[in-house]
This record gives C-alpha cells, structure tokens and sequence, in this order.
C-alpha cells in the first residue's frame, strides 16, 4: 500500500470555499451542469474511461481518506498535469452522488460527441424520469452498439451523477442529444421506427431488424405517448411466457437493442457463407 499522495496539497476543510461551493452546486444542479457545461465523475473506473475516451478531466477531487488508496493514487500518478483538490472526508460526503463514496471525483467539461450522417441504429428517450433507469438503458445502448440517444424535454438529466453511475462510461461514446423532439427524429430517421406495447400483435423476434432501426422507449408509468404510438413504423410486443405482465423499462430496451445484435450478426454470417 503506498504511503498516500506524493503531492503537497492543502485540505479543504471550511464549508465557505468557494471551490466547495461550486462543486456542490454542480453536483446538485442540473441547471447548473448545462449552464457551465461541465460534470461531476464519481470513481477511478468513470474517470479511465473519460481519460481514455474524451481527454483529461479539468480537476480531480479527492477526500482526506480517500488519498491513502492505492487505485486512487495510481489515478493521480497517470494524471500528474491535472490539477488536484483535497477535501475533508466530511465536506466531499455533501458533494458525492453516493452514500459509499469512493474517494475520487472529476470535474470534466461535457463532451460534444458528434453524430454520424447516417445513423442505422438510435434510441429515442421519452419521459424517462428514473437516472438508474436512463443510466442503464444508455449503457445497453451503447455496448448493442448505437449511434445516437436523443431524449425528449422531460427526460432525467443525463449528465445527473446517478445517471453517469448507470451509464458506466456510456456517456463518452454514444452521442447524447437532450431536449430532443421526438417526433420530428422519427420523421427524419431513414429507418424502421419501433415502439413496444402490450396489444401489439406482432412479436419482437419475428421482426426484421437488421436494417435501419430506432427504438422508442417511453415513460415508465405512462409508456409511449399516442404522437409517438401513431408515428412509429412498427408496434412490437416482448413475448412474456412467464407470470409476470409487463419488464422494466432498461430490461425491455436490452432485450430489444440485442435482438437487434443477434439477428445484424446473423444476416452478416449468411452474407459471410
């Protein structure tokens, strides 16, 4: 175990720094995040993948205790050009987004991914109001392989702390489009647009998918809105044999995105053979 952080770094230990201040408020705003364009990173495992993905965070904050781990300080040995706050184990408790903080915390600017010209796999994001829910399905998305996330108005936050938490990473190579108009994606997308419903009379796994898709995944109490029901190309349901009627809404977006996977990586073997 080493020794702690090799760095002479004063601790932050009053409530009134102004470093303190904005952190907080950056840590518990959105409005706050848009205004500055900047984001909260919680854990050596969001920061590596930020570094490896987008670049170098603008500041790295790490709690008293925190500096006498190793992986954080094989973070700060990698990163010795960023600049580095300490904070008392009390103060960083008020700005983490866990209640088990892990010790580290990035200050990153948001990254402005841009999308391709021609998108053949998209999500569309209405409503969605949980951050684990959103979180998660964002990282499905991006693992399956898509292209683009557009999330309409009333969307949760998608650089919120919880968010960043279930996206692991997700956020710094899928392109992200917030305040999204759904409606008008779904009439410039080149492509079958699906949405999932419960009387949809034809299955999941007898549609083609393999070309052009995007799917909508709706409200988790309301579902898909009846604009986006009527302009969607295709109605599917998820066959559900067992007891139970209905999947959370990050369980049916997974199954759907690699349903996609599986039957794109079956029309390549047969163009293959």
């Amino acid at each position: 175990m080493r020794d702690g952080l090799a760095r002479a770094v004063p601790v932050i230990t009053s409530r009134d720094n102004d470093l303190f201040k904005s952190l907080r408020k950056l840590a518990q705003s959105g409005r706050e995040r848009k205004k500055t364009g900047q984001a909260l990173l919680d854990g050596e495992h969001l920061i590596t993948a930020y570094v490896e993905q987008v670049g170098l965070p603008q500041m790295l904050i790490v709690s008293a205790s925190g500096q006498q781990r190793a992986e954080i300080c094989s973070v700060l040995e990698a990163l010795p050009s960023v600049h580095l706050a300490l904070m008392s184990d009390v103060l960083f408790r008020e700005i983490a987004p866990v209640d088990a903080p892990t010790g580290i915390l990035a200050r990153v600017a948001v990254p402005q991914l841009t999308m391709g010209e021609k998108v053949s796999f998209a999500v569309f994001l209405e409503a969605l109001q949980d951050p684990g829910n959103l979180g998660s399905i964002l990282r499905s998305a991006a693992a399956a392989g898509a292209q683009a996330a557009y999330l309409s108005a009333g969307c949760a936050d998608a650089w919120a702390p919880k968010v960043l938490r279930g996206g692991m990473g997700a956020h710094f190579c899928l392109p992200i489009h917030e305040g999204a108009d759904l409606l008008a994606a779904t009439r410039n997308f080149a492509g079958d647009v699906i949405v999932t419903s419960l009387q949809a009379e034809v299955d999941l796994f007898d549609l083609d998918l393999a070309g052009p898709v995007a799917f909508v995944i709706g409200n988790e109490g309301a579902g898909v809105s009846p604009g986006l029901q009527q302009a969607a190309t295709q109605r599917i349901r998820i066959p559900m044999p067992g007891a139970m009627e209905s999947l959370n809404a990050a369980a049916a977006a997974a199954v759907c995105f690699f349903e996609r996977v599986r039957q794109t990586r079956m029309a390549g073997s047969a163009k293959g053979s």
